[in-house]
């Protein structure tokens, strides 16, 4: 099991007399995933609603902010006990054996244009053995043809983009590898969260995007900017590519600030906290569904 903390910290300047904002920061609750304990400090005297998600566990809070300095820090001890499995047990399903809630991370989106890419796709993948491999195949391809360049790209770079320009950031690379997933009708997801165990010399930690790919029935992680080992990425929202798990969304004039960002793994064998390493295993800290 791993038990990661970590803060967030956000800071708006807010010109218009009222602004309302809907957030995706707290951490998100699944089987695999627990929150032991969390704590949410505001500066303004506001009352923030939170709504919980059931299907993948993804955390909204709205809130109407005021005129001035909107200051914001979350921050939460989680543990994350991921379901693990053998590659070679994994399998790929037909869309007649897919769970219903799988559905709609089949389709192209907005930055996933996998209707775009199924010739790309075909002549890449189409030939491999169809399983967990395949995947990991799609996952290395990305990372081998994509750079990861900080600031190289913007909030409207597509997997198209990304793809041309060879260049981007963890979503620009999630983007990519979700649209040739669903290009193979492998259902294909975004999550963004935090990661644990990257290379300090990338930066200040700040969110992560990362992609989920279906496989027998659970959804199973891959991260193919490869930044961290997947044992480390924490789960916060889930949806069909960025524009469904925005960590932000401003409705009004605001002067945004980089956010700051602190995590760390704790250690301790006697309690069963091991620090985040590299698995050949599959692992999911997802919601299991069954088909239906």
């Amino acid at each position: 099991m791993v038990r990661l903390k970590f803060s967030i910290e956000l800071l708006y300047d807010i010109a218009d007399p009222t602004c309302d904002l809907i957030f995706n920061i707290h951490a998100a609750r699944t089987r695999y995933q627990t929150v032991v304990a969390e704590q949410l400090a505001l500066n303004q005297p506001v009352q923030p609603l939170l709504y919980d998600d059931a299907h993948d566990g993804t955390r909204h809070m709205r809130l109407q902010a005021h005129q001035g300095q909107l200051k914001l820090r979350y921050d939460a001890t989680v543990d994350i006990k991921h379901h693990v499995e053998s590659p070679q047990r994994l399998a790929e399903m037909p869309i007649s054996a897919l769970p219903q809630q799988a559905l709609p991370y089949i389709y192209p989106s907005r930055y996933c244009q996998s209707d775009r890419l199924r010739k790309l796709a075909a002549r890449e993948f189409g030939l491999m053995m169809p399983g967990y491999e395949r995947v990991r195949a799609v996952q290395q391809w990305v990372h081998q043809r994509v750079d990861f360049v900080s600031g190289s790209s913007n909030d409207s770079t597509s997997a198209l983009d990304t793809l041309i320009a060879g260049t981007g950031v963890c979503r620009d690379f999630a983007h990519l590898m979700i649209g040739l997933c669903r290009a193979l009708n492998l259902p294909a997801r975004f999550v963004s969260g935090i990661d644990y165990g990257a290379d300090p010399a990338m930066g200040p930690t700040d969110f992560h995007a990362y992609v989920e790919v279906m496989l027998s029935g659970r959804w199973y992680l891959f991260d193919p900017s490869e930044v961290s080992p997947p044992m480390g990425l924490v789960r916060i929202g889930t949806g069909r590519d960025a524009a469904d798990a925005a960590f932000a969304t401003v409705f009004g004039a605001v002067r945004t600030y980089a956010p700051l960002i602190v995590i760390e793994a704790i250690e301790d064998p006697q309690q069963g906290w091991t620090l985040p390493h590299l698995c050949a295993d599959g692992l999911s800290s997802a919601h299991h569904i069954t088909p239906g």
